[in-house]
């Protein structure tokens, strides 16, 4: 006899591991569209080096290594480092940015299921803090590039640091809406002035504002499929929408809209992808929403007055600290009971 559960279909972790891709998918096409196919690259560069280190970590560890590999969580993590960085970044950084997402954040922590920090996020917060100017060259909206590189010309360039001739990498690359935003208004010019500078679209960056809301749709098709849950994404959006509305009533000059920083940076991929990563977000229904109102905060907080123009990946990791401190405070009753558990 077999113990249940006995429908295992729905919550199999490879299946749940391929939704999450496919709701990437969108994103991902929406990028090539706008910013040309090296997103490509990068994500194949960054996926094949998450299996090799997967397949090292799990082999020394005395795991399987097909289980571990089938499972799905490599690939995911892969994407996300990949989606977070420029798509134009040298092979060694992306290379790098996977190394300790696989095996510091994930294996060294005991492997999937294990780990505290998520391990994408510790990928890139090692990159922007060791490698901070390749990680600012971001590749340019084909509409406003000067010059633009087609797949065999972005392989070129992330393996051989080739460009063909007559290409700069300034001509290909841009910097982000949010470092524009922050460099432009400690030269003290106001956001409506910076907002007609090219690079920005209608609410967030050209181009950049699409692939947030095809982040957005994924991030849709995941509730509706139940992969995740709502609190934290609604709580980190209404956190972060909240304070820049407060800050954007009182100066609109000098604080950018609500607006921007949804469809700016990567907002929409952390509060939908990266914040609600299972084992290492908070657990209870009340926990969630104050881990993503949290968040959500700190992004804010990052972003007007850190080093860094965004702030997903610090906002994310702090919280992960603070999870277990959480989910112990907003642990529900026990069933009969009206108190928490002690």
């Amino acid at each position: 006899m077999q113990s249940s559960p006995y429908v295992l279909g729905r919550t199999h972790l490879p299946i749940i591991m391929l939704k999450v891709l496919l709701a990437l998918v969108p994103a991902i096409v929406v990028d090539v569209w706008l910013f040309g196919p090296a997103i490509l690259v990068s994500l194949a560069l960054a996926s094949a080096g998450a299996l090799t280190f997967e397949a090292i970590a799990l082999a020394l560890r005395g795991r399987s290594v097909v289980g571990g590999l089938m499972d799905g969580s490599a690939l995911v993590t892969a994407w996300l480092l990949a989606l977070s960085i420029p798509s134009i970044a040298p092979w060694w950084l992306t290379l790098v940015g996977v190394f300790f997402a696989i095996v510091v954040a994930k294996h060294l922590y005991g492997g999937l299921g294990n780990n505290i920090f998520n391990p994408a996020m510790v990928g890139y917060a090692v990159l922007i803090v060791s490698f901070p100017v390749p990680m600012t060259h971001w590749a340019a909206p084909l509409s406003l590039a000067g010059q633009s590189l087609d797949l065999h010309d972005a392989i070129l360039w992330i393996f051989g640091n080739h460009l063909p001739d007559n290409q700069t990498l300034d001509a290909i690359s841009s910097a982000t809406p949010l470092d524009t935003l922050r460099t432009q208004l400690k030269l003290h010019h106001t956001v409506e002035a910076i907002r007609t500078m090219p690079g920005f679209g209608h609410f967030g960056g050209t181009g950049s504002e699409y692939v947030a809301l095809a982040y957005l749709a994924g991030g849709l098709y995941l509730l509706a499929d139940r992969i995740i849950t709502w609190q934290i994404p609604l709580a980190l959006i209404g956190s972060l929408a909240a304070m820049s509305a407060i800050f954007w009533l009182i100066d609109p000059s000098a604080w950018a809209s609500p607006m921007f920083h949804l469809a700016a940076g990567g907002t929409m991929l952390g509060a939908f992808f990266i914040a609600t990563d299972p084992v290492t977000a908070a657990t209870t229904p009340r926990g969630k929403l104050l881990y993503g109102a949290c968040i959500g905060l700190l992004i804010w907080l990052i972003r007007e007055f850190g080093a860094y123009p965004d702030g997903v990946a610090f906002g994310v990791l702090l919280m992960n600290i603070a999870v277990p401190l959480i989910d112990s405070w907003t642990q529900p009753p026990p069933y009969g009971h009206k108190g928490t558990p002690a």
